[in-house]
């Protein structure tokens, strides 16, 4: 029976793997930090209403077993790459940082798939540069999950990914997309439970179809 910790609960990812953790009874306990309240009555659940920007209020309650990082916005959302920047990057670092020095051995990170400190994509590079900085942190075990084009049931219109999905959706269903066929939220959720629970030791990086084949993985599942 572990404890798990959350941040980024209320996005597409987070909603999703929060629902699957409370359903979950390899867990005993669910803590949820963010802004706002998830409106959830649960026994197993505990939410912590913080201000990402002053750790000091928060970091002592940051322990457990597994820590998820679903943490993220939009450009548009942000208003501007620098505030971007700070949610996607310095927030989700300060959380995993935390997690580090109170001995948490598991971190799983839901990054993206073409994540490079080099990329001349500025949300790419962003999410890579993530995924460089966490990997120097003390933890026992780091899994980061590389998905491509992201579907479920957002809270905000973004009619530029649905168009996209109904095209790889077409693809997929033809047959011909290959590696490349949408990611609902409900897999990746399921990918990032079965890497937080295996706990392998080491950096381990999963991406396109690896995404499917760890939610896929019968011995992990309850």
């Amino acid at each position: 029976m572990k404890t798990a910790l959350v941040i980024g609960a209320t996005g597409l990812v987070g909603t999703q793997l929060v629902k699957q953790l409370l359903a979950d009874n390899r867990f005993s306990k669910v803590i949820v930090f963010g802004r706002s309240s998830l409106g959830i009555a649960d026994t197993k659940l505990e939410e912590h209403l913080i201000n990402f920007d002053k750790p000091e209020d928060w970091q002592h309650l940051v322990k457990g077993d597994v820590f998820f990082s679903t943490l993220g916005t939009t450009l548009k959302q942000a208003g501007g790459h620098n505030e971007q920047y700070k949610v996607d990057y310095h927030y989700q670092y300060k959380f995993a940082e935390a997690a580090a020095q109170n001995g948490i051995p598991s971190y799983v990170l839901v990054s993206s798939s073409g994540a490079s400190p080099d990329s001349l994509i500025f949300y790419s590079r962003m999410k890579g540069a993530l995924e460089e900085a966490v990997k120097k942190l003390d933890f026992k075990s780091i899994s980061i999950i590389q998905p491509g084009l992201l579907h479920g049931d957002r809270k905000e219109e973004r009619f530029g990914e649905e168009a996209a999905y109904k095209v790889m959706h077409f693809l997929d269903k033809v047959g011909i997309a290959g590696k490349y066929k949408p990611y609902e939220d409900k897999v990746v959720a399921q990918a990032m439970i079965n890497a937080g629970i295996a706990a392998e030791p080491g950096v381990h990086t999963y991406t396109l179809n690896q995404v499917f084949n760890l939610a896929e993985r019968e011995h992990l599942q309850r």
